[in-house]
């Protein structure tokens, strides 16, 4: 996906413990733009997923929040 960017500081693919994963990386420069912690419903981006080029383009990152929402409701 392309997505809107604009940071100083970047999470080292590297330095991520052996459950975290890398799920996004940006072309440009590699840096780390995405994680996961495995066997949890954890998630983190490092960009604007609302912003462009289209607002639809990271709508399943806001549909898996909220799936994790519903899920633990109760």
């Amino acid at each position: 996906e392309i997505t809107s960017m604009n940071h100083g500081f970047a999470v080292d693919g590297q330095s991520l413990p052996n459950n975290v994963l890398e799920t996004h990386k940006s072309l440009f420069d590699g840096s780390n733009c995405g994680i996961k912690l495995q066997g949890k419903p954890i998630f983190s981006v490092q960009y604007h997923p609302e912003a462009s080029p289209g607002p639809q383009d990271s709508y399943y990152l806001f549909e898996r929040f909220t799936e994790a929402m519903r899920e633990r409701k109760n």
